[in-house]
């Protein structure tokens, strides 16, 4: 028995046989359909299609014929529109087929949604940011949760969960897995980090320095280990610097009692001021009998 079609997952096990056609499913619920009755969606999330892709699969079709049908809405007017399947009805109609099988299905629009937006995901030629955008859109116009998500596209629950995360990364970031010039593992790497600006600067270490995923993970961690370290002295600092503060606020207290002026000391035990403060000609009167008597007992 030939093997499955590469790709496709639960969601549109249920809508699409995915076993070649046999001649009873041709004569069945598989129907050919002339190409010109056939118009693409409107809705379609996809709007590019690669042509080199195309052009593969229309000498396919040529050799071997379309072997997964397409799934169509009929429409009042004798027409179809495309809920499934527009690359086959393009590489058909370069390959210069007349007809394509089918099968007709009468759908809601949410479910013409769901159903776009899941053979587009089983696609091998998206980009990681691509699979991002299409399962957040599944679900906020499916209502799914990633855990439904997960089920309808026959990925884990962490597996959408980490492609989710990308679409947190800073835009310029998000263009470069786009392009093809990061990697998904470098990008998921990169949205581990919490400051958006030091993905953009390690995006480009990255470019510049040609890192593998493995080699990003190892910086990732050091500069993680680093800032530990660096938050645990500065917690330790904070802490000792408000023992030495309550050490200075007894000692300026003291000056102020016995020269009964306004005095404020400045600093820490190693360096520091201490400003005294007289507002009237009695307290520097009075403060330069203070240094009097300090001289004589000197």
């Amino acid at each position: 028995m030939p093997k499955k079609a590469h790709g496709l997952g639960r969601g549109l096990d249920a809508l699409i046989p995915v076993e070649p056609m046999t001649s009873e499913e041709s004569s069945g619920g598989v129907q050919e359909i002339s190409i010109g009755q056939i118009d693409p969606n409107q809705e379609q999330p996809r709007k590019a299609f690669a042509e080199d892709l195309i052009d593969q699969l229309a000498e396919s079709i040529r050799n071997q014929g379309i072997l997964q049908p397409l799934l169509v809405i009929p429409r009042e007017n004798g027409r179809y529109t495309i809920a499934a399947g527009e690359r086959r009805w393009r590489a058909a109609m370069k390959a210069g087929m007349k007809t394509v099988p089918c099968l007709v299905r009468e759908m809601s629009p949410s479910q013409q949604m769901e159903v776009a937006l899941i053979e587009n995901l089983q696609r091998e030629d998206l980009n990681p940011m691509e699979v991002a955008s299409g399962i957040r859109a599944l679900m906020e116009e499916c209502g799914y949760t990633q855990e439904q998500c997960a089920q309808r596209l026959a990925k884990s629950r962490p597996s959408v969960a980490n492609s989710l995360r990308l679409l947190h990364l800073p835009q310029n970031v998000q263009d470069l897995v786009r392009e093809g010039l990061l990697s998904a593992g470098h990008a998921r790497v990169l949205a581990g980090m919490e400051d958006p600006a030091e993905q953009a600067h390690m995006a480009m270490e990255v470019l510049n320095q040609g890192m593998s995923v493995r080699q990003l993970e190892q910086v990732v961690a050091e500069s993680k280990d680093a800032k530990s370290h660096a938050a645990d002295a500065k917690e330790k600092k904070e802490k000792t610097s408000a023992v030495r503060s309550a050490e200075l606020g007894q000692l300026e207290n003291r000056i102020r009692e016995t020269m009964g002026m306004r005095a404020t000391l400045k600093g820490n035990e190693n360096k520091g001021r201490i400003v005294i403060e007289y507002y009237t000609r009695d307290e520097l009167e009075h403060l330069n009998e203070m240094l009097d008597k300090w001289e004589h007992l000197a």
